[in-house]
């Protein structure tokens, strides 16, 4: 069994400061976060950009648990990251919109929700995974003003690099039932996205990034919003999207594999998040959950309709008395007790849930 600890003893940020270096505010032992993604790691950048409301969270009742306010995190709290920041004793992550703020030495959160690993996916409405690498070649060039070329250097080298990312690549072919007229098959759409990834992982890595976390994909067709859809009215999980998520989440362990051999220095660490879901969604008592098929905001059987908030279209919606019983906040954004138990799992997870490493 590999070392589980790699991101234990580098992520921790210290309050003592490096003395005689360029930046007086790099803490020492410190290592920082940079994200890239999808809604579940959205922690306000699409605030800030030109979207449809149907790619914002910022109105309530998002971000009533933890903030009581709306932030743009499509939760009633906090979400994957966040925790994961606390647990290596860093700030909240910034996210890069507004690009005025300065506290890029603990990492930049990229993540757009709607985004996906292709390009044409929301395209227009939301910041694809090619910009976001983009965007972090910008802060890359930001942190060698600030800190100098050699201090820059060893930052995005001892950084972690976080990713979740396509899931709206296969909701967009769920819900026109029928592959992109480009792609002959599910294999060749799912090389597609996942090759999009690993173009940027390995974008990241020449840039010095060695250290890389991912969530694999969730049992898609077990949300709420799934099962609003599902033949009949039944409620049942759809079978088409859970293979989506399965095949895709076997590709990608086989090329993170593949990238561990083929490049020197790179660790990863990969989340079963579809298993985790899977298992809260079966048997939620054992996780202090009492809903897991209706989220807790929304309309429409299983509250799975996105009208949250009562601004993407349809005005009423209902709200459930207590977030932290629920499994799905929305119609497909995991709460916040949820995310940290998520996060608790990617922090200190067995290799059979988080591996190699955590």
């Amino acid at each position: 069994m590999k070392s589980l600890s790699f991101l234990v003893p580098l992520l921790v940020a210290c309050s003592s400061l490096i003395p005689g270096h360029a930046h007086p505010s790099l803490p020492k032992k410190h290592v920082a976060l940079f994200i890239f993604g999808d809604s579940l790691l959205d922690a306000g950048n699409n605030n800030y950009i030109n979207t449809t409301v149907a790619y914002q969270a910022n109105f309530r009742p998002y971000g009533e648990t933890f903030f009581n306010y709306p932030t743009g995190r499509f939760s009633d709290g906090r979400l994957i990251p966040d925790f994961i920041a606390e647990y290596a004793k860093l700030p909240l992550i910034s996210t890069f919109f507004p690009s005025y703020n300065d506290q890029f030495v603990y990492g930049v959160n990229f993540a757009s929700a709607g985004a996906g690993a292709l390009v044409e996916t929301h395209q227009g409405y939301v910041t694809d995974l090619k910009t976001q690498l983009s965007y972090f070649k910008v802060v890359e060039k930001q942190l060698k003003q600030k800190l100098g070329d050699a201090a820059a250097k060893k930052l995005t080298s001892e950084a972690v690099y976080f990713f979740s990312i396509g899931s709206n690549d296969y909701f967009i072919f769920v819900r026109n039932s029928t592959l992109p007229q480009s792609y002959n098959s599910k294999k060749e759409y799912v090389g597609m996205v996942i090759g999009n990834l690993t173009t940027t992982i390995k974008e990241i890595y020449k840039k010095g990034g060695r250290k890389f976390g991912f969530i694999n994909l969730a049992p898609l067709g077990c949300t709420p919003s799934a099962r609003l859809v599902s033949p009949g009215n039944t409620g049942s999980c759809l079978e088409d999207t859970l293979e989506l998520a399965k095949l895709h989440n076997q590709v990608l362990s086989k090329v993170l594999q593949e990238l561990e051999s083929q490049l020197e220095g790179f660790r990863y660490a990969n989340h079963d998040f579809y298993n985790s879901l899977m298992k809260r969604i079966n048997d939620p008592s054992r996780y202090g959950l009492k809903e897991s098929m209706r989220a807790c905001c929304g309309s429409g059987q299983y509250r799975g309709m996105s009208s949250c908030g009562g601004k993407r279209g349809v005005e009423e919606y209902e709200l459930c008395d207590n977030p932290q019983e629920y499994l799905f906040f929305d119609f497909t954004h995991p709460s916040e007790k949820a995310n940290k138990q998520i996060a608790q799992l990617l922090w200190s997870g067995t290799p059979d849930v988080t591996g190699p490493y955590n």
